[in-house]
C-alpha cells in the first residue's frame, strides 16, 4: 500500500510540473495575450521567440526543462521518504528496485503532462523540451549527448522540429549503449518514440520541404513545431 501511494503521489506531482502552461502564461503575463492565436498557434519556446522575443523564449526554454528535472528529483527523493513514512519496515533494497520505476513513471507523468495540459483542455507542446530535462536529470551522459546533437542540427537546419527529432533519437540510442537500469531505458525509448510521433506532422513538411526554418516564415507557419 506505501508503495502505491507514493508512486501515486510521484505521478500527480510530475504531471503537474509538466502541465504547467508557461508559454501561454508568458503571453498573457507579458502582453496580455493568448499565444496560441497568434504565430504559429504554439505554446512552446519557438513560437514565444516568434511572439514575444529571445528573453521570454529562454525564459521558457529553461522552464520546460526544469519541469522534466523537477519530476525525476520528485521521483529520486521526494518519492523515497514518502514510501519510508508510510512503510513501516522499509529495506535498502525495497528503494533500489522501487526507485528506477518511480523515474520511470514521473518521466512518463511530466512528458505527458507537457503535451496534454489540465491547464488546456488537454492540449500542449510536444515535450521535447522537458524531455531533454528529464534526460539531464535521470542520466547526463544521454541528456548531453541528446542536446549536442540537437544544437548541432539546429546550428546547421535552422529546423527546431528536425533537431527535436534527431536528438530524441540520438537519445534512444544512446540509452541503448550506455549502462542503465531496464526502467530508464524504457522511459526513453517510449519518451522518445513519444516525442517523434508528436512531430508526426512536422516530418510530412519535413519530407516535402515545407518545414519553416527558426527566424524565417515558411508556406504553413501556423503548423511549426512546438518545444
Amino acid at each position: 500500500m506505501a508503495f502505491w501511494t507514493a508512486g501515486a503521489v510521484g505521478l500527480v506531482i510530475a504531471y503537474l510540473f509538466g502541465s504547467t502552461p508557461t508559454g501561454y502564461l508568458a503571453g498573457k503575463f507579458l502582453k496580455g495575450i493568448d499565444i496560441r492565436e497568434h504565430g504559429s498557434k504554439a505554446t512552446g519556446a519557438t513560437n514565444v521567440l516568434r511572439t514575444l522575443g529571445k528573453w521570454p523564449a529562454l525564459v521558457v526554454l529553461v522552464a520546460d526543462l526544469l519541469k522534466g528535472v523537477g519530476a525525476i528529483i520528485v521521483a529520486r527523493l521526494f518519492c523515497p521518504w514518502l514510501y519510508s513514512e508510510l512503510s513501516p519496515t522499509p529495506t535498502a533494497f525495497d528503494l533500489q528496485i522501487w526507485v528506477p520505476w518511480a523515474v520511470c513513471l514521473a518521466g512518463i507523468a511530466v512528458l505527458f503532462g507537457h503535451s496534454r495540459s489540465i491547464w488546456l483542455n488537454f492540449t500542449g507542446g510536444k515535450s521535447a523540451a522537458t524531455g531533454l530535462g528529464v534526460l539531464l536529470a535521470m542520466s547526463w551522459p544521454v541528456g548531453l549527448g541528446a542536446v549536442t546533437v540537437f544544437g548541432i542540427v539546429l546550428a546547421i537546419a535552422r529546423i527546431v522540429s528536425l533537431s527535436s527529432i534527431l536528438a530524441a533519437f540520438t537519445a534512444i540510442v544512446l540509452v541503448c549503449g550506455f549502462e542503465q537500469p531496464l526502467p530508464y531505458r524504457l522511459l526513453v525509448i517510449g519518451g522518445g518514440i513519444y516525442v517523434i510521433v508528436r512531430h508526426r506532422a512536422n516530418i510530412q513538411r519535413l519530407l516535402v520541404g515545407a518545414e519553416p526554418r527558426l527566424g524565417r516564415s515558411g508556406p504553413d507557419t501556423k503548423a511549426e513545431a512546438q518545444v
